[in-house]
């Protein structure tokens, strides 16, 4: 069957992409194509999988994170090229800090080699699969050309395509509460563009799920708004949220974390938007996955009730797939060691978007999911009388913050430590600058598949990397700043 509003891909119809042209990724130009294949396509599951939820009594869904930065090379910062933080590193693999890096391009190829070896031993693996646009970029940049052709083979292949889901994000790995609204379509559509580009559309078309950077989700209620908006408008049917980034709509700690929950975003106007979301439970993420503890949790689980039927829960997490000596050492034997000892029975990995079209083909969909919201949504909404208007949320979160000096509303993520926004005012000020440049010069007119196009579109997206802040002051924001500089250069050059 195809889902409502969807229509069969014919991928004759679909241009061929040029991933690397003039030295740039291909991040725009195909926005009619890249609209219609994410709208199109089959059930990614149903009909491949070989699980049903009477003989499941419990799943567990693992997630792989990858990313690398791009970066500036060593020199003067005004003339220095861009290049993918993995070939800085390899370039210096000789240096203390540095010298894991061929242990990182390993790890981008290994579920290559770990999905088919199981597949052959008729076992049935699973993985999620989340690579930022910034990796695919700096991987072809670089000349591993040959890590890509491996995940290809992985995601073309009839009999791996039930057991990898690949995961959609931002393209320049943007933390959404410190990003300019208005980019993060920009973001969205180029990670579709590049993926098309180094995948295929097919592969495209199944793309259903995303993974938000850092685990960050916005709780202001109007970005929060806005994403949820975003994401539905760019095909996303659901997303990845931390554990501690929401609550329940009474504002208690999260209850049920092991079956889809509804996020519900409300803006300051009264307009709701809504999204399935799949919980990420709290812990030291790449240790759990390292080590496959969604497996015991999972094991630990019995069936539940949902809309009347007799569901399994799902135990969800995601890791880094390359940082630390777990996931570098431990996670290769732990996932064969894991997948080899499971059937099709009792408890068993599934994908996402596998777990929720079974469900749905159950007759259990979105609405039948309990409703979430972010964080101090509550709070606000219990202090806003009388209809929900700006002016009224404004005065609400405003005493909100004057009752609690730690009422936060830049949202949360991975970890509740971090903030994307405190102290790097030197950073965001000239990202701002050039966004609303961008948007004001380049919106209206502009040619979008020609290289001045892309070049400043680039340059925008990369100066957005959570990266930039996440490593504190120092070299990192140096780079953020000086692409911000040759950024402005590029829209003012390419403007109409």
């Amino acid at each position: 069957m195809l889902w409502q509003g969807q229509a069969r891909m014919t991928p004759t119809t679909f241009p061929r992409l040029t991933e690397l042209e003039d030295g740039l990724p291909c991040i725009s130009g195909s926005e009619a194509a890249v609209e219609a294949a994410t709208r199109g396509g089959r059930p990614v599951a149903l009909g491949r999988t070989p699980f049903s939820l009477e003989r499941v009594d419990a799943a567990f869904a693992v997630a792989l994170h990858m990313h690398q930065p791009l970066v500036l090379e060593d020199g003067p910062l005004e003339t220095a090229p861009v290049v993918g933080n993995l070939e800085y590193m390899m370039r210096r693999s000789h240096v203390h800090g540095m010298h894991d890096a061929p242990v990182f391009a390993r790890c981008y190829e290994r579920m290559a080699t770990l999905v088919p070896e199981l597949v052959a031993a008729g076992r049935h693996p699973r993985v999620m699969l989340d690579y930022s646009g910034e990796l695919l970029f700096g991987l072809r940049q670089m000349g591993r050309g040959d890590i890509l052709d491996s995940l290809r083979r992985l995601t073309e292949d009839a009999r791996y395509v039930p057991c990898v889901e690949w995961l959609g994000t931002l393209w320049g790995h943007a933390v959404v509460s410190s990003t300019p609204g208005r980019d993060l379509g920009l973001h969205l559509r180029a990670w579709q563009h590049h993926f098309a580009a180094v995948l295929g559309w097919e592969a495209l078309g199944r793309v259903r799920g995303f993974s938000p950077p850092e685990m960050q989700l916005p709780n202001h209620p109007d970005v929060c708004f806005a994403y949820v908006t975003a994401l539905r408008a760019h095909g996303y049917r659901w997303l990845l949220v931390q554990e501690h980034t929401v609550e329940e709509l009474d504002g208690r700690a999260l209850g049920e974390r092991h079956l889809p929950r509804r996020l519900v975003a409300r803006s300051s106007r009264g307009e709701e938007a809504s999204i399935t979301a799949l919980v990420k439970t709290q812990g030291s993420d790449t240790k759990l996955v390292g080590q496959m503890q969604p497996l015991g949790e999972a094991r630990s689980l019995s069936p539940r009730s949902l809309a009347g039927q007799r569901v399994p829960p799902l135990v969800t997490q995601i890791a880094d797939g390359e940082n630390g000596g777990v996931m570098m050492n431990e996670f290769p034997d732990a996932y064969r060691q894991a997948f080899g000892a499971l059937s099709t029975e009792g408890v068993v990995g599934m994908n996402g978007m596998e777990y929720l079209e079974l469900l749905e083909a159950a007759g259990i969909d979105e609405g039948d999911f309990a409703p979430i919201e972010p964080r101090h949504q509550h709070a606000i909404w219990q202090r806003v009388a009388g209809d929900v208007t700006p002016e009224r949320v404004a005065g609400a979160i405003e005493t909100l913050r004057r009752e609690n000096p730690g009422f936060d509303l830049g949202g949360g993520s991975w970890t509740a430590e971090s903030s994307w926004v405190r102290g790097y005012g030197d950073v965001l000020d000239p990202m701002n600058e050039l966004s609303a440049r961008f948007h004001a010069k380049l919106d209206a007119g502009a040619e979008r598949s020609s290289r001045a196009y892309r070049a400043a579109l680039f340059h925008l997206l990369a100066t957005e990397t959570s990266c930039y802040r996440y490593w504190g002051q120092g070299r990192f924001t140096d780079y953020a700043r000086e692409l911000c500089r040759r950024g402005r250069a590029l829209v003012d050059a390419a403007a109409p």
